[in-house]
């Protein structure tokens, strides 16, 4: 008799879930509810392009919605599905502090700050507090160096304790009347098992290790001494509300209460494992393991890696941390990645819409007919920002090379050039680390729709990209930790052989490209590093003439 376990996978714009056998990986049921806030689920500010939030009420709206259209999908090929349901896993965006009260209630749930921007969930991709990010950066560097050394150097905008001190800054009011802020990856397991109160909710690793400078090393999140040191003290009421330990995957946060398993049609007291972040569970439902990294790859991308916790692995400047069993147990999880992919495509085809009916099928075809330099284009890939290597949230986008002759097509094929060039500089950051990339495991639509920026990715890295069978890789690895805690499998390298696989489909480098991208990658760099560090400042005048000599030698006139 089959087992399945539900995995649930709450995303920029909606949340899906996915009902998943636990004997191979396939998915027999799934379900999207797309949040009614907002612009697509966000709620912005026309004044402030940095402000993005969510109205939790959309989170909680979507467990039931999502999980009881799944379960009916799943019944038409398994009617008993619903009695063999054995875990629930949990994957959400981060850094997605949420401000509670003292019971885990969301502010934006109480009639008094329900229209309230700054009482709802700060989405990852707020970047309004990139001047306190600035500030928490500085103050490390002056007090405890070894905090930022295990987030790359840089403390973001994005990140939890940035976005603590923004509210302080901004509404005091909301500030006041939160007890503590929980990220979404522990908010929606502690609302399924009714463990929401202060004294009850556990942490996950991954939020706190990548966006909240815990380590055990220090004793788990920040000494209160250095989080105090912020106006006279604003922080200390948070920082105190915070355990002193974090759970991963593979722990349990408690069962299912009888509310939840009432409204979902499901069995009390099923097991639900902790949260983690979509990537990072994107990463376990590819198969991550030590010699590849994963690129999750949507709006934005996150590129992870893992190595075992028995190697003496240096801390990495510019990522989004090492962090301790952050991805996998037993493994040091390493994150990085871009702040925008699929967001600079759909602005360049949406925003700036390149001629007539050009979508992106059509771009992306004619950009496949191109040759590796034939435009004479070069971009960067910093549209929303650069998250790793530099950390600088105020980088902007830039293509250099245009004429009165460049088209649609070309200009949409630099932009994925860009943003290729922009994964090796990650992948070169993690090998020049000691994490060497023999392969790179690609998940996401785009990966599966665009053969043009997957070859563009293997010749540029010079490296195979291969792609995970499953297009919901996110929710694939919530399942998978449903799995686990549900004791279908003893640990994930058990599950990941049983429920994960890749499409028969590679992309090897071709050498011709390799060539020319070498070239163009070494002027990207040089682009690079004057816009975005303070020590480059060499004269420039050689990279439009070399932009041209390849354009010539690529058409060969």
């Amino acid at each position: 008799m089959s087992k399945y376990s539900i995995g649930l996978d709450y995303g920029t714009n909606s949340v899906r879930a996915v009902i998943v056998s636990t004997d191979n990986g396939e998915e027999i049921g799934s379900a999207v509810f797309n949040y009614p806030s907002g612009d697509m689920g966000v709620v912005i500010d026309p004044k402030d392009p940095n402000v993005a939030r969510q109205h939790p009420a959309d989170y909680i709206a979507g467990i039931e919605s999502a999980v009881t259209a799944a379960l009916a999908e799943a019944k038409q090929v398994d009617p008993d599905c619903v009695a063999n349901v054995i875990g629930i896993g949990v994957d959400t965006t981060g850094s997605t502090p949420i401000p509670v009260d003292l019971a885990g209630k969301a502010l934006a749930l109480q009639e008094t700050f329900s229209d309230n921007p700054n009482a709802m969930a700060w989405l990852w991709k707020d970047h309004t507090s990139y001047k306190e990010a600035i500030e928490i950066t500085e103050a490390a560097v002056a007090m405890h160096p070894e905090y930022l050394a295990k987030c790359g150097g840089t403390y973001s905008s994005e990140w939890y304790w940035a976005k603590l001190l923004k509210c302080a800054h901004t509404d005091p009011a909301v500030f006041e009347a939160a007890a503590s802020w929980i990220e979404l990856a522990d908010w929606i397991p502690a609302i399924l098992t009714g463990t929401t109160a202060l004294n009850q909710i556990k942490r996950c690793i991954c939020a706190a290790g990548h966006k909240a400078m815990f380590n055990q090393s220090w004793g788990g999140y920040p000494a209160i001494d250095f989080i105090a040191s912020f106006d006279n003290g604003i922080l200390t009421k948070a920082r105190q509300s915070l355990p002193s330990t974090a759970v991963n995957i593979s722990d349990t946060v408690g069962g299912l209460t009888t509310e939840w398993a009432g409204k979902l049609g499901l069995k009390e007291g099923l097991p639900v494992a902790g949260g983690a972040f979509d990537a990072h569970l994107g990463g376990v439902g590819c198969g991550i393991r030590p010699g590849s990294m994963v690129k999750v790859i949507g709006t934005s991308t996150c590129d992870l890696a893992v190595a075992p916790l028995s190697t003496k692995l240096s801390d990495i400047p510019g990522v989004c941390g090492v962090v301790p069993e952050s991805i996998l147990p037993g493994s040091y999880g390493i994150e990085a990645g871009q702040s925008a992919v699929g967001d600079i495509f759909n602005w360049y085809v949406h925003k700036l819409q390149p001629g007539k009916d050009m979508t992106h099928r059509k771009l992306d075809q004619a950009a496949d007919t191109l040759r590796p330099g034939q435009s004479g284009l070069l971009a960067l890939d910093w549209n929303n920002g650069n998250r790793t290597v530099l950390v600088d949230q105020q980088l902007t986008g830039l293509v250099l090379g245009l004429t009165l002759h460049s088209s649609p097509a070309e200009i949409f094929r630099a932009l994925v050039e860009a943003t290729a060039f922009g994964t090796r500089m990650i992948r070169d950051r993690m090998a020049e680390y000691g994490v060497p990339i023999e392969r790179v495991i690609n998940c996401g639509g785009i990966s599966k729709k665009s053969p043009m920026l997957m070859q563009i990715y293997a010749d540029v890295l010079n490296c195979p990209m291969l792609i995970a069978s499953s297009e919901q890789t996110c929710a694939l690895g919530s399942a998978m930790a449903g799995a686990v805690v549900g004791g279908a499998y003893p640990d994930f390298d058990a599950a990941a052989k049983a429920m994960t696989s890749l499409d028969e489909k590679q992309y090897i480098p071709i050498p011709e490209n390799v060539a020319v991208y070498e070239k163009l990658f070494g002027l990207y760099k040089q682009l690079h590093d004057i816009f975005g560090t303070k020590e480059y400042a060499e004269n420039q005048f050689n990279v439009m003439k070399e932009l041209i000599a390849i354009r010539e030698e690529s058409r060969g006139t």
